[in-house]
């Protein structure tokens, strides 16, 4: 395939009607796309479908426009074929469901043929919770566990202070700080355990926390692609935007580039191509590999056009695969 040659993207993701102009990822990656005069189609993860072992979807091509009201505009749906389609880019919102987990099954099905990005199996092994643990020389202290006795045993070990959160939590949703001698503790630890019936990630409070709020460091094909600050609103220890964080200049330390270091090679190993990760006070928290955020937030602050720097890679791999 030419340089020059016009590709055909197909964007797994939420509705269109969920689309924020200023802010969405996937917005300013299509726009981009549809910029170059590459076909855009969109479509659910329930439009994504088997004939054998024939990857099929019912797209609707989208129309990108700068409005608020209405920034995709969809055409009527048409029925394709995704092995003549030139790049997948799943962009579904977590949580990882079951519809999430059916989707990677079935778009397996297109390794050797059409690009997939992030991998399908990339993203079954990537729990955005877990998958930093296998690197605990760059993680702050952690546990895994259902049980009451071992999350007070450890919250009395690091200190008194520590963040419990669900494993298949997201965007900030139930995160909890829990410290010792707080009469709410019992109730929070039995709030996200389920009653001990569910395993929660218990992390070490990580003070800079309060004061420098959390960087989002996004990474394409194991690349620094940029970084950018997320400060907390005042009395609350979650830096996601969308739970009242803000953006905000952001440099990277040497603990931030060991952590690239450290973790780039695992992310190419299961392809996960466009990824962010959450770093508090020089150490790794979550891995985003489902769909990463703030690419527009960070263009913003940075003055430059990262949507091009992602669209180039992606063309460059679709081009080149599967070699």
């Amino acid at each position: 395939m030419l340089p020059q040659t016009l590709m055909h993207f197909v964007f797994v993701m939420d509705p269109v009607s969920t689309v924020i102009v200023d802010e969405d990822t996937s917005f300013a990656l299509m726009l981009e796309a549809q910029a170059r005069g590459h076909r855009v189609d969109h479509c659910l993860a329930r439009d994504v479908g088997l004939r054998g072992r024939r990857v099929v979807a019912r797209v609707r091509r989208a129309t990108m426009v700068l409005e608020a009201g209405e920034p995709i505009r969809l055409d009527q749906p048409d029925d394709i074929d995704l092995v003549d389609v030139d790049a997948v880019f799943i962009r579904k919102d977590p949580p990882f469901t079951d519809a999430y987990l059916w989707l990677t099954l079935v778009l397996d099905h297109l390794e050797g043929t059409t690009l997939v990005v992030n991998d399908p199996r990339g993203l079954r092994e990537a729990n955005e919770k877990l998958y930093a643990h296998h690197f605990p020389e760059i993680v702050p202290a952690t546990i895994m566990t259902s049980h009451k006795d071992e999350i007070l045993r450890f919250l009395s070990d690091i200190g008194g202070k520590a963040v419990i959160k669900p494993i298949d939590g997201h965007g900030g949703e139930g995160v909890f700080l829990l410290s010792q001698g707080d009469s709410n503790l019992n109730g929070l630890i039995e709030s996200v355990t389920h009653l001990g019936s569910r395993n929660a990630i218990v992390q070490a409070l990580i003070p800079e926390v309060y004061d420098e709020g959390d960087k989002r460091i996004l990474l394409v094909d194991g690349e620094l692609l940029g970084v950018v600050g997320r400060v907390p609103s005042k009395g609350d220890l979650r830096s996601n935007v969308h739970v009242g964080g803000s953006a905000a200049p952001a440099e990277l330390s040497d603990a931030d580039r060991k952590i690239i270091e450290t973790i780039a090679p695992r992310l190419l190993a299961d392809r996960l191509f466009f990824v962010g990760l959450d770093v508090i006070g020089g150490k790794l928290i979550e891995v985003n590999v489902t769909s990463p955020t703030l690419l527009q937030q960070m263009a913003r602050l940075i003055e430059e056009n990262l949507s091009a720097v992602v669209i180039d890679r992606l063309e460059e791999k679709a081009r080149s695969y599967p070699s």
